[in-house]
């Protein structure tokens, strides 16, 4: 991908200013392992990667720290071998309060242009992993927060869940995939209702309209939720995962006829690779697979 010069050179002078004073991270990365509660501490989630967004204080808006070190995350994940999925998780109850308003007063024109590019690229970034994604959705996700939301492949949430797009009540409208991603989910119809209005949609709504693809319940977290989802997802074969996304995320942009042809390019690599041998072979022994990747 070819990011924009500007954008590069906003994030490179932000990184020197702020890690060469030791400020705290705003995102970080860690295994699901090391975050997993009780219920989920013996299961094997090797592969399972995190980005924690982790600055309460600020609700987890989004400075341009917050994003420069997301997208590092995402490339890490994008480069790891390994990976088999990736969870964006909040630390606070507040999923994502969106961009950082009080930081954007700061900035010049061209600086927000920058940022708006940058925070752009992140969720496409985020879109792009060819491993499934899941945001674990605790609380409100709000304006940009929706939006990086909407990057993920799933969503899950729990009762203090709800998403919202109030661009429209501030004189603007969503500007990092909002209007496309939400449309491509919802539908035109609901999509031009809730950018619109601006209104919340709480968490029984969102999963009725397919934001969420599932709520915790007794108590649970939306991060449990994303757990429980990752271990029925790493019961499949990890080539198959990246095929089927694939093949899945163009079917929109094609006809039905193209779109024939590209799951068939899809399908056929993974005609002469281990892991097909080994679901094989596990259906005859009546065993689960061993599947590795290759």
């Amino acid at each position: 991908m070819t990011r924009p010069t500007l954008a590069r050179t906003l994030r490179t002078a932000h990184a020197r200013r702020a890690f060469s004073i030791g400020a705290a991270p705003h995102a970080r990365l860690e295994p699901a392992s090391a975050l997993a509660g009780k219920a989920h501490a013996d299961l094997d989630l090797y592969g399972v990667n995190v980005l924690v967004l982790d600055r309460p204080a600020a609700r987890n808006a989004l400075s341009v720290q917050m994003v420069h070190e997301m997208r590092e995350a995402l490339d890490r994940i994008a480069a790891d071998q390994d990976a088999r999925i990736a969870i964006v998780h909040s630390t606070s109850g507040v999923f994502c309060a969106g961009a950082d308003l009080r930081e954007r007063k700061g900035m010049s024109p061209s600086e927000v242009e920058a940022f708006l590019n940058n925070l752009n690229d992140m969720v496409s970034d985020l879109e792009a992993l060819g491993i499934p994604t899941i945001a674990a959705v605790p609380g409100p996700a709000l304006g940009g927060g929706t939006e990086l939301a909407l990057g993920a492949d799933l969503r899950t949430g729990e009762a203090k869940t709800a998403f919202v797009l109030p661009e429209t009540k501030l004189g603007i409208i969503p500007g990092a995939g909002g209007t496309q991603r939400l449309t491509k989910l919802v539908g035109v119809a609901k999509s031009l209702e809730l950018i619109y209005t601006g209104r919340r949609v709480e968490v029984a709504e969102a999963e009725r309209l397919g934001l969420l693809n599932a709520v915790a319940k007794d108590g649970a977290t939306a991060f449990d939720a994303a757990l429980d989802l990752s271990t029925q997802i790493l019961t499949s074969a990890p080539l198959s995962l990246r095929a089927a996304k694939r093949a899945i995320k163009a079917a929109p942009y094609l006809d039905i006829k193209d779109g024939l042809k590209y799951e068939r390019a899809a399908y056929e690599p993974l005609l002469s690779s281990e892991d097909r041998n080994e679901g094989l072979r596990a259906f005859a022994e009546k065993r689960k697979p061993q599947f590795q990747g290759r």
